[in-house]
């Protein structure tokens, strides 16, 4: 009798941890899926798209013609000036952090400040939109802040760069109005767009996002996972409503004004560069820093091939040939973009070394 029970028991068991076995094996398939569709998405569907779209743009140019322009017809004078007033707005950028991070009571340096950002431009480049996730994460491991703070730091960044990146659309709207409006009559579908907004599957769409959000809210106080967030949502409210302890505003506005500045004059001096677009004047600029902006706002590898569609449409409208356009978004973008990997291939090796000795200054 006891001998049957006990093979009952251990047959019960069995069948349990097959059960349970089975729903891990289900578990961890699901969770690989999901983890290789993601890299899917991140290393091979993006940076096609991307690439793409650049051949595309440059379907109808030789190679010997490209080299031939950048060995004989650009002034490389205006390209370096425009590195470093890159250089300029990342430093500003850093610089602005640092008063975010400190009104939230923590204290980060400039050294590990500036080359964090670099860090998240360079990921970026990699893995589209991680690039603020690693830069947090950068703070985070060397200052010893909460990453949830530090990430709601970065939240009010990105919602400060919104706010200029609306006022410049306006101020591009009043002073650009044609350029705008042929820019739009030429290359959005206003019909079909309103076509789609007005369709019901977007009403759909729209209609089921709401219930999950009532069914949530009914639920919060049942569901572990909300208990959870609640904790990391203090830490965040932290970092994110640190505007309001900032000590000096206005050195924080000039911060961000400064820094617009220069990514305006990272355009606008690397027209000198082409004899094709050194007529161009500040409109053009502005309307080329909202039009490319928009274009970085996609999730593709450092903008890659988005920001020269934008840049290139936009140059059309001020009377520039296709081929100059195109070989100028090439080489503005290829510019920036060998500064940010140079920068970001210093950040990995120079922020290991600097905390190092601070730690052992410390010790």
């Amino acid at each position: 009798m006891v001998l049957s029970c006990r093979i009952f028991h251990c047959t019960k068991l069995s069948n349990q941890k097959l059960l349970t076995d089975r729903y891990i094996i289900k578990f961890t398939n699901h969770s690989g899926l999901k983890h290789w569709g993601t890299k899917f998405l991140q290393y091979i569907l993006f940076p096609a798209i991307g690439i793409t779209i650049v051949w595309w743009l440059f379907r109808g140019q030789t190679l010997s013609g490209i080299i031939n322009v950048l060995e004989n017809d650009i002034n490389y004078f205006w390209i370096v000036f425009s590195v470093v007033l890159g250089i300029l707005s990342h430093v500003s950028r850093a610089m602005r952090w640092q008063q975010l991070i400190r009104a939230t009571g923590e204290h980060a340096g400039f050294n590990n400040s500036f080359w964090a950002v670099m860090t998240g431009y360079f990921v970026n480049l990699l893995v589209p939109r991680m690039g603020e996730i690693s830069k947090c994460g950068v703070i985070s491991k060397y200052e010893k802040i909460s990453f949830t703070k530090v990430v709601g730091t970065v939240v009010v960044e990105r919602l400060f760069d919104i706010l200029m990146l609306l006022v410049l659309f306006i101020v591009v709207l009043v002073l650009q109005f044609e350029a705008l409006r042929s820019f739009f009559v030429e290359y959005v579908d206003v019909d079909k767009m309103n076509d789609r907004l007005l369709s019901p599957v977007t009403w759909m769409v729209i209609f089921l996002f709401l219930v999950g959000i009532f069914i949530l809210h009914r639920a919060r106080h049942s569901l572990k996972i909300f208990h959870n967030l609640a904790s990391v949502w203090e830490k965040f409210k932290e970092g994110f409503f640190s505007i309001r302890n900032i000590e000096n505003v206005w050195l924080f506005w000039a911060y961000t004004i400064f820094m617009w500045i220069m990514y305006f004059g990272m355009i606008y001096v690397a027209f000198f560069s082409f004899e094709d677009t050194s007529h161009l004047g500040v409109g053009a600029g502005l309307t080329i820093l909202v039009t490319g902006s928009l274009g970085m706002m996609l999730p593709v590898q450092g903008g890659l091939g988005t920001w020269h569609a934008m840049v290139i449409a936009t140059l059309a409208i001020y009377g520039v040939s296709h081929d100059m356009a195109a070989i100028f978004a090439l080489l503005v973008h290829g510019a920036q973009t060998l500064m940010i990997i140079v920068m970001g291939l210093l950040a990995l090796i120079i922020l290991p070394l600097t905390n190092r000795r601070v730690n052992r200054h410390e010790a």
